[in-house]
Order: structure tokens, then C-alpha cells, then sequence
């Protein structure tokens, strides 16, 4: 499900502001509105945000929570602080691993202002005067030019919220691409695997063989492809070994469906490699 990540001081309208959005996604969709938050942990802000031990393990389980919540289908509303630039890289993480879009509504007041909404509160529900100062110092404002702090609705107490536009934002944007490094590589058969690493490893020797009788500016020619390597100098083993991984890496995550063509793309890689 789409994620929407509330950020601000603390006092700043945030869950105003989320409650407002989840008004309007259950009015004008048909998704399930999820809200996570402090509020829904029932925290003692105070005592928590007072140990950075305790902090960090509320974060972990508002994460945890948004984790086993975001799915492509229903809407996610994270209403917290989100002060912390790495905590909000670590949520994008998980929306990219989901593949699911986000967006990040940002409620900009001053801190006098956040602490004037502050004293307004049930005591109960108030932040020491203590706790709100430090947490504003250790604020680090969201930035549209991050990834994970992109789109980006910045919000002044003053604003309606532009529901539309968010919308547009979670709905009709497309997720970002998950890293490569995450994916699971493409199945190949083993027979492919056993051609790659045979017909790569015939290559380096046709190469390690030719060098013998060879001077930099030939041209070698490698049994079994149509390509010739351009020698630009002589080349050890340990570089051919690296430059050979470097290509099978590769190959196993694009792999081809004509192994005949293998030694041929490895003799054209190499000779990138060279140059």
C-alpha cells in the first residue's frame, strides 16, 4: 500500500494533518487507511524520547509496523516525528523493496509556535519543555532533492492540505525500482552456467597463450568467436581473472539465451576493459 510519512516538530499538526488525509482517502477511495504512530502505541513521549536506547526501539517497531502494513493495495499513514534523515532513508528502503510509491507531508511551524500548541495540550498529552527543545535541535529537515524525502509537501499551519496533489503522488506515481542488489538473480540452467565459465575460461587461455608469441598492437585471434582481442600490452592472470569475474557477474544477472554468443560478448568486454 502507498505510504505516506508525516514529518515535523513535535506540536507541529501532524496528526491533525494525518487524520485529515485519512478523512479524505476513505471518502474519495475504496483502500483501507491504515494510521501507525506514536499515538497508536500509546507511548509515554516523554520517558522515550528522554533515553535514545528507548527512542530507538519505539522507531524500530513503527517501522516493523509500516513493514508488515505496506502492501501495493490499501494506504499507510506513518504518524510520527520522522526527525531523523536515516530513519526516513531506511522506510523509502522498505517502500522500494515493496514497490509501492510514497510521499512525504512535511508541517513546518517554528519551534515557538510548536511550543505554544505545546501548553495548549491536556497535560497529560504535553511535552517537558525540556524534551521539545531538544528534539527541534535534533531535527533534520526533510529535502526534495533526497529520494526518500521525495515528493515532498511542505505544510504551514495556516494551509490546506492539497489532497488532490498527494493523491496524484501515492496513486498514479510509479514506485521506485528496488536495488539490483536485493533482487533475486534470474534462474539460469546449469547448463548455462557451465557454458559460461568453460567458454570464459577458454578465452583467458587462448589470451595467456597468444601473449607468448605476441607484442602489444596485435590482433589475437580467440578459437570459437568472430571477435579479436586488441593486445594493448601484456595482461597477468590475476587481471584476466578479475576482468572474467566481473563479466560472469553480469552475465548470470543478464543472462543470454545463445550461448553461442558468450565467448564472442566476453572477447567484446574485454576489449572495453582494455581501453
Amino acid at each position: 500500500m502507498p505510504l505516506v510519512l508525516m514529518c515535523g516538530y513535535p506540536c507541529s499538526g501532524k496528526t491533525r494533518r494525518a487524520e485529515e488525509l485519512k478523512n479524505y482517502f476513505e471518502q474519495n477511495t475504496e483502500r483501507k487507511v491504515h494510521v501507525v504512530g506514536d499515538g497508536t502505541m500509546r507511548i509515554e513521549k516523554n520517558t522515550v524520547y528522554a533515553d535514545s536506547q528507548s527512542e530507538k526501539n519505539v522507531r524500530g517497531a513503527l517501522r516493523a509496523e509500516v513493514e508488515r502494513k505496506v502492501t501495493k493495495d490499501d494506504i499507510v499513514i506513518l504518524d510520527s516525528l520522522n526527525y531523523i534523515k536515516g530513519y526516513r532513508y531506511e522506510l523509502y528502503c522498505i517502500i522500494k523493496h515493496t514497490q509501492t510509491p510514497h510521499c512525504l507531508v512535511y508541517c513546518l511551524t517554528s519551534a515557538e509556535v510548536s511550543s505554544t500548541w505545546n501548553t495548549n495540550r491536556h497535560a497529560t498529552e504535553q511535552y517537558t519543555q525540556e524534551i521539545l527543545d531538544a528534539l527541534v535541535l535534533r531535527f533534520e529537515a526533510p529535502d526534495s532533492r533526497n529520494r526518500w524525502d521525495s515528493p515532498l509537501f511542505t505544510i504551514q499551519k495556516e494551509d490546506t492540505l492539497p489532497f488532490e496533489a498527494i493523491s496524484d503522488a501515492i496513486f498514479k506515481r510509479k514506485a521506485p525500482p528496488p536495488n539490483q542488489s536485493t533482487q533475486s538473480q534470474p534462474l539460469s540452467s546449469t547448463n548455462f552456467l557451465y557454458e559460461l565459465d568453460k567458454l570464459t575460461q577458454d578465452v583467458l587461455m587462448a589470451i595467456l597463450n597468444a601473449q607468448k608469441t605476441s607484442v602489444p598492437g596485435d590482433r589475437i585471434v580467440v578459437p570459437g568467436t568472430t571477435e579479436r582481442i586488441e593486445l594493448t600490452r601484456s595482461f597477468n592472470m590475476a587481471e584476466l581473472r578479475k576482468l572474467r569475474r566481473q563479466f560472469i557477474s553480469y552475465t548470470k544477472m543478464h543472462p543470454t539465451e545463445n550461448t553461442g554468443q558468450i565467448s564472442n560478448m566476453f572477447v567484446q568486454y574485454l576489449n572495453k576493459s582494455f581501453h
